[in-house]
């Protein structure tokens, strides 16, 4: 699927903003399901509902509060740390280091940061299993966005001011195209990073936004190519 970048279209950027979960590692790690796992039974333990109504209910907080955490939160006043370090209680050993990545990354001239709405231990561990944790400047989590999850704009703008990112000099690479739609009024240049040999399935379809299409500069299923190509120069 990846359309490899003209890389004089990336000439300008010096601050390169990657999300975490389904961007700088493959859909198919199913990392992120171990965690979707952990939060529809934290839901369910917490309000004693039966996994299917659960899930539905865990799901329908995403869509209105941007996490679930967040509309736990809302809702029923939980506390943050113990549900990031409940649903975060994974293994991450299902994660393959990633040595291609990780060389388009360390060559990418700039400032590179990961921007997620986990916490900063998951982003820490993930992307040490990867193999990619010290080509990073720094992390911006859930913690520093104050609890409150992309895309709310206030949490961009936050991000920017804290790091001094100018946005017609950054690159945001995500996975949800709603989350975007800021950075491409900040006037970043936007990457939508999807599953290899995208064919959404009907578990998936919640998750698209098909509504933010124009928020989107460039699509690719392959992030290290995309990156490779950038800093490649032609012989």
């Amino acid at each position: 699927m990846t359309t490899l970048p003209d890389p004089a279209r990336f000439a300008h950027v010096t601050d390169w903003v990657f999300d975490l979960d389904n961007t700088l590692y493959p859909h198919h790690s199913n990392l992120f399901a171990q965690i979707d796992v952990k939060m529809t039974a934290y839901v369910g333990e917490l309000l004693t509902l039966p996994r299917d109504e659960a899930r539905k209910l865990q799901k329908e907080l995403y869509l209105e509060y941007g996490t679930t955490l967040n509309g736990l939160m809302t809702r029923h006043g939980i506390d943050p740390d113990d549900f990031l370090e409940k649903v975060h209680d994974i293994d991450y050993s299902w994660l393959v280091p990633d040595p291609v990545l990780g060389a388009a990354i360390r060559q990418l001239p700039g400032r590179k940061f990961i921007f997620t709405n986990g916490d900063r231990r998951h982003a820490e561990r993930t992307a040490r299993q990867l193999g990619i944790l010290e080509h990073f400047d720094a992390i911006f989590d859930i913690v520093a966005a104050g609890l409150n999850p992309k895309p709310a704009r206030q949490t961009y703008e936050r991000f920017a001011e804290l790091h001094a990112v100018t946005g017609h000099n950054a690159v945001m690479f995500e996975d949800l195209a709603r989350n975007l739609a800021v950075p491409k009024s900040l006037g970043m240049t936007t990457v939508l990073v999807v599953p290899r040999n995208f064919e959404p399935t009907f578990s998936e379809i919640w998750e698209r936004d098909p509504a933010n299409e124009d928020d989107v500069d460039f699509v690719t299923d392959d992030l290290a190519s995309f990156l490779t190509a950038i800093v490649e120069v032609p012989a």
